[in-house]
């Protein structure tokens, strides 16, 4: 066997089965920016709406992981129906944290994608490390909710108002409404109510 053969068969430029290994590159967008879109609104307008999306984002993935955290420590003789709830509503806020991370693309802007950086913007609090008590477990997940739920409402206002339909729209039918409804799912799991009339 030839040296050339031997060198060319071993090098990532002549054998298309080689992956190339360690590859950096260029930021070519900060994060932070917008490029410009054709989607009829003002560069100032998709600016302002990715940088209150990417906060939502932040806060959204923080919730989700918050329930899958609580779903895999949940404690006591409600333990399988809140196991499957809270297993629901992660499945749920990965829903929305996909759209609002695509809706931030479509506006040109750069969606939060690295834990790291959502733990930089997030202003959900962060839990102790090990296994609180059940009550105190779903009351966090009813605080965060009501963080993305106060965002949400001033955000989509102020979105309107720029003629951001599309964001206004996202807002409240998606992200308002499925927090809604889960924060009411795990409200009523503090309502000390007996199941039988003594």
């Amino acid at each position: 066997m030839s040296s050339s053969h031997t060198s060319s068969s071993t090098s990532p430029a002549t054998d298309g089965s080689q992956p190339w290994l360690h590859q950096q590159g260029q930021v070519i967008q900060e994060f932070g920016t917008v490029k410009q879109f054709p989607v009829a609104l003002s560069a100032d307008a998709r600016l302002y709406s990715c940088e209150r999306l990417n906060h939502v984002l932040a806060n959204s993935r923080i919730l989700h992981d918050l329930y899958k955290k609580y779903h895999w420590l949940m404690r006591g003789a409600t333990f399988y129906q809140l196991h499957l709830l809270l297993d629901k509503h992660a499945g749920e806020q990965l829903e929305l944290i996909d759209s609002i991370a695509e809706r931030i693309q479509t506006l040109g802007g750069v969606a939060v994608g690295d834990p790291r950086h959502v733990a930089e913007i997030t202003t959900v609090p962060r839990p102790p490390d090990g296994v609180e008590e059940v009550p105190a477990m779903l009351s966090r997940l009813l605080e965060a909710h009501e963080l993305i739920l106060i965002d949400c409402h001033d955000a989509a206002a102020r979105t309107q108002k720029l003629g951001d339909d599309g964001t206004n729209d996202l807002l409240v039918s998606n992200v308002v409404r499925t927090n809604e409804l889960e924060s009411w799912f795990i409200a009523e799991h503090l309502v000390d109510t007996p199941l039988v009339r003594v």
